[in-house]
Formats: structure tokens, sequence, C-alpha cells
């Protein structure tokens, strides 16, 4: 009896969970994070390689990963500088340090230390400033959250 034909699946797309945020497993490196962006909709992909592209100009050795389907971005031994997330109406960058940025990201949080800095939808990333935020950022000890 001849053998059935397989054919290759296309791996599914990652399911979109609440405003927008793509649902990606936990997992270390470039490759996750890259998935994550291709799976940012609409306008937010264009914003997340944009970020993701200063982010490694400005620290070309840092460390990617995604945890609770967000990119994180650190320094290895030194923690987490950084992580991006997409809500309904922009794609938040968190500073898990940020209080000591200066001049401080727009954004506060619940969190002391976190400062946020939103981009929406038509926004120009001013690239020096952010550039200057996650250069400092970097140079900072890390959130350590696995």
């Amino acid at each position: 009896m001849p053998k059935k034909a397989q054919t290759k699946r296309a791996p599914a797309k990652p399911r979109l969970l609440s405003g927008g945020n793509p649902q990606i497993a936990k997992a270390d490196g470039d490759a996750p994070v890259q998935a994550y962006i291709t799976a940012m909709p609409g306008w937010k992909r264009d914003v997340g390689r944009q970020l993701d592209a200063l982010i490694m100009r400005a620290v070309p050795n840092a460390r990617k990963a995604v945890r609770w389907n967000s990119p994180f971005y650190g320094v290895e031994g030194e923690g987490w500088f950084l992580g991006m997330h997409c809500v309904t109406k922009y794609v938040k960058v968190a500073f898990f340090e940020g209080a000591l940025l200066r001049p401080l990201p727009p954004v506060t949080s619940a969190q002391p230390k976190v400062r946020y800095f939103h981009v929406h939808e038509g926004d120009t990333i001013n690239e020096r400033q952010f550039t200057a935020w996650v250069k400092q950022a970097s140079k900072l000890p890390g959130w350590s959250g696995s």
C-alpha cells in the first residue's frame, strides 16, 4: 500500500491578545523577537521594526528574548533594561529603570522606577532622544525577572 504523502503545514500565525499584542512563547534570542515583530498588527509592525533597529544600533550586543508575550532587551549578566508591548492605540516601550533617565521618558507608571514611551499611529520617533534613552538604560542595572 503506498504511503500517504505528507504535507507540510505552515506554522500557525500567532494569536493576537487584547490590544493586538501577539502571543509568542517564552524564548531567548533574536528569532522569537522577530516573530513577535512580524506578528504585530498593521502600522505597529513598522514601529516594532524601527524600535528594534534603533535599540540594536544603540546597544549592538543587547540580549533579546520574549517574556510574557513581549520582547525584552538586556545586557548579559545585567538584566533587562527595556520591554515592548502592543496595546490598542499604541506601542508601549517600558524603560525598567526609566526614573533614572534624563530627560525622563514622558509617561509615568504605577511602578516608581519604570517610565514609558508610547508610539501612536503616525507618530515620528525622535530617534536621537530614543537612542539616548536606550544607551542610558543599557548602562544601568537591569530588571532581573525571568
